[in-house]
This record gives C-alpha cells, sequence and structure tokens, in this order.
C-alpha cells in the first residue's frame, strides 16, 4: 500500500535533521581530539618529555675524596684508598632476591648481610646507592661486571675507603671513622645529602670527628641511562665534587712512634709542646689500637679484646684521664705564695716528716723529716711539708687562681674526642660540685697535688711550658688547613714576676741535675740540654702499703714533667705512667729519653746519658729500632 504523500515529506524532513545532528556531533568530536591532540604534543610536550626522560635517566650521588690528614713534615698518616665494592639502588633493583642469591656465587653474602642489604635498602632514597660488599677482590670486582647482564640492578664501582698507615701510632689522636647511623644523623643535625647514603663514612672519634666537615668535602652528580631492567647502558655526564680540605698536624710522626715504642708494655701517656708556638709534636697514648680495624667494621673478638684490657688501649689517656698531679702541682703552690708575698726564696720552713692541722697529721713522703728546707730544696727533693705550710698561708683561692693561670681546669680547643677540662678546685668549685664547704685539710692536699685537683696530662705539659717562658702558650695541633697556616699560639706574657718564675726553674733543674733532687738519676749529661723537671707520685687508692705489695691497679701512679733545654727552652714534656709506682723512677726515665729523641731529631748518641746508664739505653734503643723495620740503626759506639 502506498503511503500518503503528506507522510513520505515529514519522514524526509526527519532524516535530514538527524543527518545534520549526526554530521554535527561528529565534527565537534573530532574537534574535541584535535584539541586533545594539540594539548598532549604542543602544549605539554615538556612535561611528558621530562616523564620520558626521567625514566630513562637516573642521576646518583658521587661521594667526595676525604681530604688528607699530614703530620708535621708532610707525612701522610690519613689516606684514602682504591676500594672495589658492589652496590645496588633501589630505583634499579627489581626481583632483589633473585639478583643476591646469584651474586652469591661470586660474593659470599651471608643471611645477616642480606638483611642489612633489604633494611638500608628500605631506609634509602631511590637513587641512594647501597653497599652489597666492598673491599672485594680484583677477581671478584672483575667477575661481576662479566655477568652484569645476568645481575639486573647491580653495579660495581671503584670507590675510596679510609686508611691509616701508621696504624696505632696516631689512633687516639686522628681517630677513626665509620659508616654513618641513625644515631649519627640524629646528632650531628646536617642536611648535607651524603649523609644519606648508606653506609657512607664520617669521622667517628679524634680529628676524623672533629673537624668532621673540612674533611668531607661535597658530593658530585652523575647522570646514568638505564635500561628497563635498570642496568646502566652509559654515563651521560658528570659533575665531580669538591675534595675535603687537607689537614696537617704538628705531630711529628717520628716523635710519635718514639714515645709508643718507649712506653711499650705500659699503660702510660707522652705530651710534647714546642714551647714557642704551642705545637703539640707528640701526644701518644699507650697501648694504642688500630684504627683501620674499626674502618673495615671490627669484629666482636677484636672489640671485645680492646675493651676488656686493663691498660684500656680505647682510652685517650693524653687529654681524657684525669689524674691527681702530685708533686708536679708544687709549683703552682710556690709560685701563688711567691706571689701573694706569704713567702720567699730564701724562707726555710722546717721539716720534722709531718705537720698537724686541725687535728689531724699530714705526713710528708720523707717519714723521718727534711730538717730546714727553703723553695729550691723544697722542689729538688719534695718536701710535702714545706707545701702545707704554704699552703695554709696563701690560702685555697689563691692556689686555684694560679693553677688556672698555668692552664689547669681548662678544656683545650684541640681536635680530639673527649677533652677533659679537669679540676682546679677552690672554696666555690667544692660548694657548687660537692655540696660541702672547704676545710684546711683540703688546702693541705691540694698543695701538693693530692686531693680534689685533677689534671690531664696535657694541662702538666702546658704547666711546664708556661713555666719555661713566663707566657700563657696554648697547645694547638692543626699546623694548616688546605695549605693555609694556622696562627700560632706562643701566648703573652702573664705578669708573673720574672724573679719569682726564674726562681722555680732553677729548683726545677736542680731536681733533675744536682745530687740529691729527686730526678737526679735520669738526668742528661749533654749540658746543652740538660732538663728542668719535677716528679710525681699521686695515690690511686692505696696510702698506707709499699707498691710492690699491692696488685698493679692499686700502686701510685708515677709522673714526671719538664722542659729541655734549660737555658733555652724548646720542648715542654709530661709523662704519666698508670700504677707506675714512683715518679722519679718511672716516668723520668721515659721524660729524659724522649726529650733527646726530641733534640736530636732522632736516636741520640749515648754520651748524653750517664755512664752507668749507657748499657741499658744501648738495649733499649736496639729494641726500639727492631720494632721499626724501616728505621736505620744509628752508628753508636761501643759501650
Amino acid at each position: 500500500m502506498r503511503r500518503p504523500p503528506k507522510d513520505t515529506e515529514e519522514s524526509a524532513r526527519k532524516i535530514t535533521r538527524r543527518g545534520l545532528i549526526l554530521g554535527a556531533s561528529q565534527v565537534g568530536f573530532m574537534g574535541l581530539l584535535v584539541l586533545r591532540m594539540r594539548q598532549l604534543q604542543v602544549d605539554q610536550a615538556d612535561q611528558f618529555r621530562n616523564l620520558a626522560e626521567e625514566n630513562r635517566v637516573n642521576m646518583h650521588l658521587l661521594a667526595p675524596a676525604r681530604g688528607l690528614i699530614y703530620d708535621r713534615n708532610g707525612n701522610v698518616i690519613a689516606q684514602n684508598q682504591q676500594n672495589y665494592r658492589v652496590v645496588v639502588r633501589k630505583e634499579d633493583s627489581r626481583d632483589l632476591d633473585v639478583v643476591l642469591e646469584r651474586l652469591s656465587h661470586i660474593v659470599v653474602l651471608t643471611p645477616s648481610d642480606i638483611a642489612r642489604i633489604k633494611k638500608e635498602l628500605r631506609n634509602a632514597g631511590p637513587s641512594a646507592p647501597v653497599t652489597i660488599a666492598d673491599r672485594l677482590s680484583w677477581e671478584a670486582f672483575a667477575k661481576i661486571a662479566v655477568n652484569a647482564p645476568a645481575l639486573p640492578g647491580i653495579t660495581p664501582e671503584v670507590g675510596l675507603s679510609r686508611a691509616y698507615p701508621y696504624g696505632a701510632d696516631f689512633a687516639h689522636v686522628v681517630g677513626y671513622v665509620g659508616p654513618v647511623s641513625d644515631y649519627d644523623l640524629q646528632r650531628i643535625d646536617d642536611g648535607d645529602p651524603l649523609l644519606r647514603i648508606p653506609r657512607f663514612q664520617i669521622g667517628k672519634f679524634g680529628t676524623e670527628a672533629k673537624t668532621e666537615k673540612t674533611l668531607r668535602g661535597s658530593a658530585g652528580v652523575k647522570r646514568v641511562e638505564v635500561n628497563a631492567t635498570g642496568r646502566i647502558i652509559r654515563e651521560i655526564d658528570r659533575e665531580e665534587g669538591q675534595a675535603g680540605k687537607a689537614l696537617q698536624l704538628t705531630l711529628d710522626a717520628d716523635l710519635q712512634k718514639y714515645c709508643l715504642a718507649r712506653m711499650e708494655g705500659l699503660s702510660a701517656s707522652a705530651i710534647v709542646i714546642d714551647v714557642e708556638n704551642g705545637d703539640v709534636v707528640a701526644c701518644a697514648s699507650a697501648p694504642s689500637f688500630d684504627p683501620n680495624l674499626f674502618v673495615k667494621g671490627i669484629s666482636v673478638k677484636d672489640y671485645s679484646t680492646l675493651t676488656q684490657d686493663p691498660y684500656r688501649p680505647l682510652a685517650s689517656k693524653t687529654v681524657q684521664d684525669r689524674y691527681p698531679p702530685g708533686s708536679t702541682f708544687k709549683m703552682v703552690t710556690a709560685l701563688a705564695a711567691l706571689e701573694a708575698g706569704v713567702i720567699t726564696p730564701q724562707e726555710t720552713i722546717r721539716c720534722r716528716g709531718y705537720v698537724e692541722v686541725g687535728g689531724r697529721r699530714f705526713h710528708c713522703w720523707k717519714r723521718a723529716g727534711h730538717g730546714n728546707v727553703n723553695l729550691h730544696n723544697s722542689l729538688k727533693m719534695s718536701c710535702d711539708v714545706y707545701y702545707y705550710e704554704v699552703a695554709q698561708r696563701v690560702g685555697i683561692d689563691n692556689i686555684a687562681a694560679m693553677a688556672r693561670r698555668l692552664g689547669y681546669g681548662t678544656k683545650f680547643d684541640i681536635p680530639m674526642s673527649a677533652v677533659s677540662a679537669g679540676v682546679a678546685p677552690d672554696k666555690a668549685w667544692k660548694r657548687e660540685e660537692l655540696g660541702k664547704e672547704w676545710v684546711i685539710g683540703d688546702s693541705l692536699n691540694v698543695s701538693i697535688g693530692q686531693g680534689l685537683v685533677l689534671a690531664t696530662p696535657l694541662q702538666v705539659a702546658v704547666m711546664s711550658a708556661r713555666l719555661a717562658t713566663g707566657k700563657s702558650v696554648e697547645p694547638r695541633m692543626i699546623a694548616s688547613l688546605d695549605g693555609i697556616k694556622q696562627p700560632e699560639l706562643g701566648g703573652t706574657d702573664m705578669g708573673i714576676n720574672e724573679n719569682h718564675l726564674r726562681a722555680v726553674r732553677k729548683a726545677m733543674f736542680a731536681v733533675s741535675n744536682e745530687s740529691g733532687g729527686t730526678g737526679y738519676g735520669s738526668r742528661i749529661v749533654e749540658d746543652s740540654m740538660r732538663i728542668a723537671g719535677k716528679s710525681g707520685t699521686s695515690q690511686s687508692g692505696n696510702s698506707i702499703v709499699r707498691n710492690a705489695d699491692v696488685e698493679w691497679d692499686k700502686r701510685d701512679h708515677a709522673l714526671f714533667t719538664g722542659f729541655a733545654p734549660y737555658e733555652t727552652p724548646k720542648y715542654a714534656i709530661s709523662v704519666v705512667v698508670e700504677h707506675g709506682g714512683g715518679g722519679s723512677s718511672t716516668a723520668a726515665p721515659i721524660l729524659r729519653d724522649i726529650a733527646l729523641q726530641a733534640l736530636y731529631g732522632g736516636t741520640p748518641p749515648l754520651e748524653a746519658y750517664p755512664s752507668n746508664d749507657r748499657a741499658t739505653i744501648r738495649t733499649q734503643q736496639l729494641r726500639i729500632q727492631a720494632l721499626d723495620p724501616n728505621q736505620v740503626e744509628a752508628e753508636q759506639d761501643p759501650v
């Protein structure tokens, strides 16, 4: 049946309208598509280009070379050594377990190693390298490089590691480095991105720690292209970091080595200071330890051996440990009294072996007494009663003030760890620190270097340097920084009456050079190199029983300090032998030998020693030379 003409026309209009709508829709869709394509390819091209680049290019931090440390003669005492290692980065690691299992066929990886690697990867940044193993042999390093296609994400690298060629000789001064820890990050409050590199090494102890920022340097950056598995295809470019600054210390490596060798078998310390400029030329604490053990990662067994040693090799006995200075403190008391005008050098005081003060008897070390003694003989023979009387006249506040002028109670600014200020006590100090009032007995004990007064061997050496020069000599240990010389610290005039200083110096000369002096047995017979010194024996808990009758750790400490040569002082020295007994018998000969070694710049001739000591000295010299196979034996005349 045919549709009426009116319906046909209506249908045609509908078809035409739908076609127009459909066509318009298509055109609109195409327009939107073109607009979006323009946005993606033109307007946002840079953004997507960068995203694509980041998928292809990784940025890696480059650790700088750590600054070297030299002694005063240019000998390297802390250096960097080439270190073959293998690392993995979080952003490159895919199936880590499989890769580590393959790598374990080349490098020994224990379960604890794998646990440590995974932990460090969790905490590390995406591009930070986590060290899987270091100090690899060349053969292992080459095998890893050859098998790189089977080890995606693994990168063999050549880095630098710290090394100490002098081993134990400088351990307490220079210290050592170790991997940065969470504790370090909290302690040092440093935003340097280098510290976020797992197992990045920073100074942990000694000069390495005290001058960390100077030695560390700044990071470099390299851009590398990697494939889909994270394997590095090529290095695109790099910007090297800035190496740490070089540090030159005032220490003399040869003298430092000699000091340790001379104190072998003892728990002892020795400090040598150049009195002209304050340079510390030797700072030795015996026994010592090998800092390389800590850099490589010390074993539990080795660490236990060090911590359980009764001679405490980890302790810095030169600046950390504090001792009653014993009779080496008597120069302080004498100068305080002379300056206060309560004694004269000529006045004599009778020593009958003891004094009674406040209902208590204070003994001299010589129970029979010294008789009438003046300042000269009181130091020469180390009479205690003389100083008991002087202390009552001058008072503790004057003694403490003089002690501080001579270096006691001062924490010196040197680049070592755990530097102690010691104690130069007075009435206010005891009230504040101990909550007790000062009594006269405290003054008597302090006057002879016992009781509340405590000093480090460094402070005792500084005292001798100031007595020798009359100047406020300050110890310094950094000679130059990055080639720039640091100010010398010879000090200024302390304002102490020169006649009083001269009287004390002459008495110290008598100690070492006049018959009856407590240091006479360890004298130098070479006229131009004679010592002015003072012995000290400080109690360490035992005051009644003889040292020979008690165990080693209950014996007295032995001290000796002084300067040489007497006429033209060059070096101030202090020696402390823990539980060594008498200062005259134990510490004085060590100081004499160190002084001669420093003054001669090497092994001294036997003629510098008393004739009856030369055979012993010769044997000792041969023993020390045998410890150093590189040392050329000095020619000696037959004994």
